[in-house]
């Protein structure tokens, strides 16, 4: 892997590039956080080869929404439930508004 193939995956929003202790500085929230919402199943941070968590920027976007509901006074578990459900739904919506999209488009020619 060249230097230029590494610096091109820092654009992935699911590359796990930050470790444990930058994730929660970049969050403002504490190891054992992300430990919980891990233990919640919120988020599986990858591990590096010497079993060290690894998280992308995809998962730092759950796990500060599921900080902010914490902060609110929301549990956690009930934290994780609520950012799971969002992200449900935003998924059928999604998919739901691409339904629409090819259901309004001109069909190809049936052939007989």
């Amino acid at each position: 892997m060249t230097a230029d193939d590494s610096f091109s995956r820092l654009d992935d929003d699911d590359y796990p590039a930050y470790t444990m202790g930058r994730a929660a500085d970049m969050l403002g929230t504490t190891q054992g956080f992300l430990r919980a919402i891990g233990e919640a199943r919120l988020i599986t941070p990858l591990r590096s080869a010497g079993g060290h968590r690894r998280y992308s920027r995809y998962q730092l976007r759950i796990a500060a929404r599921a900080r902010e509901l914490v902060d609110q006074g929301t549990p956690i578990e009930a934290a994780c439930r609520i950012v799971i459900l969002e992200d449900q739904l935003g998924e059928a919506q999604r998919i739901n508004a691409e339904h629409r999209r090819t259901a309004r488009s001109p069909s190809a020619p049936v052939a007989v």
